[in-house]
């Protein structure tokens, strides 16, 4: 794990030199200094092994929330960025802002009416999907932006869905942990692949 509290650290190039290796950067909240991460185990989605259960397919057929691609990232990521304890900061956010410009990273938003109620947002490079973050105001939310999520990346081709470490909520949407050396392989194929998320 490296550490770091330059801003060339999160330049673009470097930003996506670490997560085509397999790496990639969170600050610490009280410092903000910025640490590599490759954790080993690392926590995958396998894409045919998402569970999507039949509420949650009932609340989508329902047409209760509206869904959008890129249309408000900097929202969506100031949005993840505002609890107690956060890893993303203020050098974060710019960063990946940036990188959301330039065509990288993506947000998915969940509106009720004219209210953005959830959303999440992550990078994407050739055929992989690093998932960052995500938020919810309203249950269910950010449920439906996983599975907008899913439904893209297979749309377009995309195979490996990176979450990176696993918790209670993304072991509930399907989230394994497999070893570093497997994660590298799969990562190592989804580069190969000619295709984009967005």
């Amino acid at each position: 794990m490296h550490r770091s509290k330059g801003t060339t650290t999160l330049l673009p190039e470097v930003l996506l030199l670490g997560y085509r290796n397999g790496f990639f950067p969170m600050a610490e909240a009280h410092s903000g200094n910025v640490q590599w991460h490759r954790p080993d185990p690392r926590a995958i989605i396998p894409l045919d092994g998402v569970r999507i259960s039949r509420s949650l397919r009932k609340v989508i057929a329902s047409g209760t929330f509206r869904v959008t691609e890129n249309v408000d990232f900097p929202f969506v990521i100031h949005a993840c960025s505002r609890r107690a304890d956060t890893w993303i900061t203020p050098e974060i956010i710019d960063a990946y802002i940036m990188l959301h410009h330039l065509g990288f990273a993506h947000s998915i938003e969940v509106w009720l009416d004219d209210a953005m109620v959830g959303g999440l947002y992550g990078v994407s490079v050739a055929g992989a999907f690093f998932g960052e973050s995500m938020f919810s105001t309203r249950s269910n939310a950010s449920k439906v932006a996983f599975a907008h999520l899913v439904a893209r990346m297979r749309e377009r081709g995309l195979t490996l869905l990176d979450t990176q470490y696993i918790n209670d909520f993304t072991e509930s949407l399907g989230a394994i942990e497999i070893p570093d050396r497997v994660y590298q392989q799969l990562l190592h194929e989804a580069l190969l692949r000619d295709v984009t998320f967005g």
